[in-house]
């Protein structure tokens, strides 16, 4: 079922809850441009063997209001307390993809864990997804800027074009409508806002606030978080287990699906 949450006197999120009733619960945070429909074959999947997954589409995208301002990782991990905090979490398993796990460890770090008992990052977009001194390992700030840039020229072309930065296999020319239209609801300046976040913000400093087991799942052909990302994600925090995933790039929640779902559930029993 689907419900809205007030996080803010003028925003409310909106919040897909699939199989309220299960053991297990597991918060989503989908990355950038997204919503939480990019989780389809998880939330296929994972009810079906008794656990709670909750979407967040975070403010600016999906059904979420799309206020002008709070697109930064303070205000996106303040938005998933007040999700946590509604819906009286504790005990959760937080799990982000992209720059929602670079929002995760945010929260992490910003809220001390409240409630989390797990963490899982998809992905992350941590600790910083953009090269800079001392830190040569992401994509060129350029590059991000040009995402920026084309986005207020031509969102939809943009769009278009994750196609192939986003999957390392062959997709469907039907799948890539799809990934298309979960992108398009989102508004402009969200988007643009977002990108300049995660091209702008670093999490180095929140890596070690984490105090929960973590699972990091990552491919290896990645080219939004390149692989490096995962290895410093894996020495930043204390308890962290990293697997690879050898046939995906950014989206290894669809292009590994089985896999990607097996690993999280072994990680939650675990």
């Amino acid at each position: 079922m689907g419900y809205y949450v007030k996080v803010a006197p003028d925003v409310r999120l909106y919040v897909e809850d699939v199989n309220p009733r299960g053991d297990k619960t597991i918060l989503f945070i989908h990355g950038w441009p997204l919503s939480h429909k990019a989780f389809e074959y998880q939330f296929n999947v994972l009810p079906e063997k008794g656990y709670r997954c909750i979407g967040i589409d975070t403010r600016g995208f999906g059904k979420s209001d799309k206020p002008w301002d709070g697109y930064c990782l303070d205000r996106m991990a303040d938005d998933v307390r007040g999700v946590v905090d509604a819906l009286g979490l504790c005990d959760f398993i937080l799990a982000g993809h992209s720059y929602g796990g670079a929002t995760a460890i945010r929260y992490m770090a910003r809220h001390r864990g409240h409630g989390v008992s797990k963490l899982a990052l998809f992905a992350a977009a941590a600790p910083s997804l953009t090269r800079r001194p001392g830190y040569p390992y992401g994509m060129p700030k350029e590059d991000v800027t040009k995402l920026v840039k084309d986005t207020l020229n031509d969102r939809p072309q943009m769009l278009r074009g994750l196609k192939e930065l986003f999957f390392f296999q062959n997709i469907s020319n039907a799948l890539g409508d799809w990934f298309f239209d979960i992108a398009l609801p989102a508004a402009g300046y969200a988007t643009a806002k977002v990108a300049m976040s995660f091209r702008d913000e670093s999490l180095f400093s929140d890596l070690g606030k984490i105090g929960v087991p973590t699972l990091i799942l990552h491919g290896l052909h990645d080219k939004v978080c390149y692989p490096e990302l995962a290895v410093a994600q894996k020495e930043g925090i204390s308890d962290a287990k990293l697997v690879w995933f050898e046939y995906s790039g950014h989206s290894l929640f669809y292009e590994e699906r089985d896999k990607f779902n097996s690993e999280l559930m072994k990680f939650i029993e675990g």
